[in-house]
């Protein structure tokens, strides 16, 4: 199965079983808009509160907020986003699609890099345990050809965005004969810049209305509470403000499912540190961070830093959490050293002072701070991408598994009466009466248990309860796991203390 056919099967198969679906899809849909369904709403919720737990209630030096999605226009004006808050795009004259300028290049640069790794795997299968894959790359003619065209391509590419030279981007787009997706054609234009808010107006009537911007990020809520939270918190610094909340941008390219959407949720910290140590807590929250995703069980191979090769006007250090998707690496997350730019800004534009004073040095100074920023759409995306697998049983039968991780799972379990007679319905009715105070349960009569079985698999449910008739001589059930498919006999009793145990959280992440 290829990557593209993998994502379509992932797509189709969230749809299907009520995760997400196309935003007004009766009037024919939104473009690049999403809604979540019964079950993609838990799966969002307990990502969610996962992220929050990890975050607020682990850390007693960090709070959370919930700041307003309208606000005062000024604070973009400060922010910069106003000014700066632009992507570069380029349009295709025959296709008449509009493209990101840095992102054809940035898949040209990935197909590079894919032939790269071809050829080692071939060399791998070749040579076995004998074979040095770092004199392998250096020495092999083709792939010191690619791997030079890559670096050649990846130094000018950089420089042009730093240099926001619009038209080196457009010469490379042109030289190394990048074509569009759909039209197969290089007939370009020139690449320019695209401003990202939303505008809207704000006003009972056509006179008094003024515009304002939907928020592109939520961190400019913090920032303009730092001060609210920190005297009304009685925070000492370091300290954190955490929030999660929904975003907007009128992105030039939205596409790959809900991996860019034009609205979209955030789950971000700013942390606030002293000057001159915040290298030190840059280095602390990408461990951090890395810990809570692979604390899910995904394995580290698909996780990877990815440092900035062009730095944001005000960050002096920023790597991304990668994270490979059925279309490639792509960012999970963003971790940003900010300094002082943002507070600063704010005082400047507000005339308020936004600063720390320290008691034990007695001397007052704008922190600098450290930013965790991770997309909750993207990271949802991240877990059914990795929880899809078609397995093939020992029996020779099939079935479709999502392993989301059982701490996140939508429903933890499921109640199955093994006939609909017999007394088994009643039973289970009232066996599910006492667990759902504790977990978010489903219960199902309808079809074979086998079948019963392959759909909670789909959904992604742990943990199947099945009442038979056993059930009524001695008072035990069948509990099935589902990635193991293990059935055992357990008392009704102690099916409560076995799914907490397996669910508990700080099983799952003990910082």
């Amino acid at each position: 199965m290829t990557r593209e056919e993998l994502f379509k099967k992932i797509i189709s198969h969230a749809k299907e079983y009520g995760f997400i679906f196309p935003s007004s899809e009766i009037y024919d849909g939104l473009a690049a808009v999403y809604d979540y369904g019964q079950l993609g709403s838990l799966l969002k919720n307990n990502i969610r509160d996962y992220w929050w737990q990890s975050m607020v209630q682990l850390h007693e030096n960090i709070v959370g907020i919930d700041s307003a999605i309208f606000m005062h226009p000024t604070i973009w004006k400060a922010s910069g986003h106003v000014d700066a808050f632009n992507d570069i795009l380029i349009d295709n004259k025959d296709s008449k699609k509009r493209y990101r300028a840095d992102m054809l290049i940035e898949e040209h640069l990935a197909k590079i890099e894919d032939k790269i790794n071809k050829e080692v795997e071939k060399a791998t299968k070749r040579f076995g345990e004998k074979f040095d894959r770092k004199m392998f790359i250096s020495t092999n003619p083709r792939v010191v050809e690619y791997k030079n065209k890559y670096d050649t391509v990846k130094t000018r590419f950089a420089n042009a965005l730093n240099n926001n030279d619009l038209k080196d981007l457009k010469n490379i787009i042109e030289e190394e004969k990048i074509v569009c997706p759909v039209s197969g054609t290089r007939n370009w234009t020139d690449v320019r810049q695209f401003n990202l808010m939303f505008c809207v107006q704000m006003g009972s009537v056509t006179d008094d209305t003024e515009t304002i911007f939907l928020r592109p990020e939520t961190a400019q809520g913090i920032f303009v509470n730092f001060l609210n939270v920190y005297k009304t918190g009685r925070m000492k610094i370091p300290f954190g403000i955490a929030q999660t909340g929904k975003a907007f941008r009128n992105e030039i390219v939205a596409r790959q499912f809900i991996f860019r959407m034009r609205e979209f949720e955030q789950m971000e910290m700013q942390y606030f540190v002293k000057p001159g140590e915040e290298m030190k807590w840059f280095e602390y929250w990408k461990t951090t961070r890395k810990k809570w995703h692979l604390s899910l069980g995904i394995p580290e191979q698909k996780y990877r830093f990815h440092d900035h090769e062009k730095l944001s006007h005000y960050a002096n250090a920023a790597t991304d959490i990668e994270f490979e998707f059925p279309f490639g690496f792509k960012e999970l997350e963003g971790i940003h050293s900010r300094t002082d730019f943002d507070l600063k800004q704010h005082q400047k534009y507000s005339g308020k002072k936004l600063q720390f004073f320290d008691a034990e040095t007695n001397e007052s100074y704008v922190p600098y701070v450290i930013e965790t920023s991770i997309g909750l759409d993207r990271m949802f995306l991240a877990i059914i991408s990795y929880a899809y697998n078609e397995e093939k049983l020992d029996d020779g039968t099939e079935r479709i598994v999502f392993h989301i991780p059982h701490i996140l799972a939508p429903i933890k379990i499921a109640v199955l009466p093994l006939v609909k007679r017999d007394g088994m319905p009643e039973k289970a009715r009232e066996i599910m009466g006492n667990l759902i105070y504790d977990f978010m349960c489903q219960y199902d009569e309808k079809d074979t248990i086998g079948r019963r079985y392959r759909r909670q698999d789909a959904i992604g449910t742990p943990y199947c309860i099945t009442i038979d008739q056993q059930t009524f001589e001695d008072n035990t059930v069948t509990i099935r796991e589902r990635d193991t498919m293990k059935q055992e006999r357990i008392s009704i009793s102690k099916i409560s203390e076995i799914v907490k145990d397996k669910l508990n959280f700080k099983n799952n992440l003990g910082m």
